[in-house]
């Protein structure tokens, strides 16, 4: 018996979560998003079955003097979806594997299938049954083969009231599927190891801060909402912000940043031991991941590194803290501290993420 289309088009739009990872890595953190993904057949998306149970690994994470980490959360998703090509960063394999028995899936666009002439349909993020009822199953029983594009109107990565049967497909979609290639994970892991070595006064604890001078011009942090909080901070007042919560001028500081600035001199004046990308990735690795033509991967590292800090600071509010901050929650790092320059409070817990206070991010609907 063939599949319900809408079940057949519900797993394909699962992929928008890898979309907006992709798309994150490619585009400016407030850029609109727009992915085109494989063109799914009806043959291909009739095995489709969520019966299996997902085991996926997770590494435990170590104490530090700092600050105590959530343990570990165990997946309770049941199984299941690919995108285009992105092996040169993820690891493919890991990624076909775990989606064996739910979707069949192929690395590459069957021949007897041509792009050219395939139905183009843009669909929104976090789609609802009820537009894939209305919008797109037509079209699908009436072409038969469809390519994909989503796109992003909103950021909405609230954790859902009730669980649906596509939730399972994001979540291990955003969490299951995804591992960066060996090269890629060697690179981070050597990031991660320098950092902890220049924090050996701090036992090994680093912070990592989203902070790229491009997107704070273009984001335009002089202004403030009517709350009076602004959307993104400034090199100085992140460094304000953390000898308020405490630290002290030794405290080593990852930013995500390529390379230095003099506009970034107002926070190593407070914190001698600011670094960018351009002196902790290894020398060796530098040609390849660390060009004018390698954006995407130094972006991903990005993803990767202030996933696995001690401490994350979003300077800029937008999809790359959504996404570091699912990834945290999966590894048990619930130190995430979002300035406020209108609370005059010096405790850290009235600055943790809310995603963390509240646990309304959606990754908390994934992991139990």
């Amino acid at each position: 018996m063939a599949a319900d289309p809408r079940h057949l088009i519900g797993a394909v739009l699962t992929f928008t979560m890898f979309a907006m990872l992709g798309n994150m890595i490619k585009k400016d953190h407030f850029d609109p998003v727009e992915a085109t993904l494989p063109e799914p057949t009806l043959n291909e998306f009739e095995g489709i079955k969520v019966t299996e149970k997902a085991v996926v690994s997770l590494p435990m994470t170590s104490e530090g003097p700092w600050f105590k980490d959530s343990p570990s959360l165990k997946p309770c998703w049941t199984k299941p979806p690919l995108s285009k090509k992105f092996q040169d960063i993820y690891d493919i394999n890991k990624f076909l594997k775990s989606l064996d028995g739910v979707v069949k899936v192929t690395r590459d666009t069957p021949v007897e299938i041509s792009s050219g002439k395939l139905a183009v349909v843009r669909v929104p993020n976090r789609v609802t049954e009820e537009h894939i009822f209305r919008k797109i199953e037509p079209i699908f029983m009436r072409k038969g083969n469809l390519r994909l594009a989503t796109y992003f109107p909103s950021i909405n990565v609230r954790k859902p009231e009730e669980k649906t049967d596509s939730d399972l497909f994001t979540c291990v979609a955003m969490y299951g599927a995804l591992g960066l290639q060996p090269e890629m994970h060697e690179v981070v892991d050597l990031m991660v190891e320098r950092l902890r070595t220049l924090s050996r006064n701090s036992g090994g604890q680093f912070i990592a801060v989203d902070l790229r001078l491009e997107l704070l011009e273009k984001k335009g942090c002089r202004k403030s909402d009517s709350a009076g909080r602004k959307s993104c901070y400034n090199p100085h007042e992140i460094g304000v912000f953390l000898q308020k919560m405490g630290f002290n001028k030794d405290t080593t500081i990852y930013l995500t940043q390529s390379k230095w600035h003099s506009g970034l001199d107002a926070l190593k004046n407070l914190f001698p031991k600011t670094y960018t990308k351009e002196a902790i990735i290894p020398t060796e690795k530098k040609l390849k991941f660390f060009n004018s033509r390698s954006t995407e991967l130094e972006k991903a590292l990005d993803i990767y590194v202030c996933s696995l800090s001690d401490v994350f600071v979003p300077a800029i509010s937008g999809v790359f803290y959504v996404n570091v901050a699912g990834k945290r929650i999966a590894l048990g790092k619930t130190q995430i501290l979002v300035p406020d320059q209108t609370s005059s409070s010096a405790s850290m817990t009235d600055f943790i993420s809310p995603y963390i206070s509240k646990k309304d991010h959606f990754a908390y609907s994934c992991f139990c």
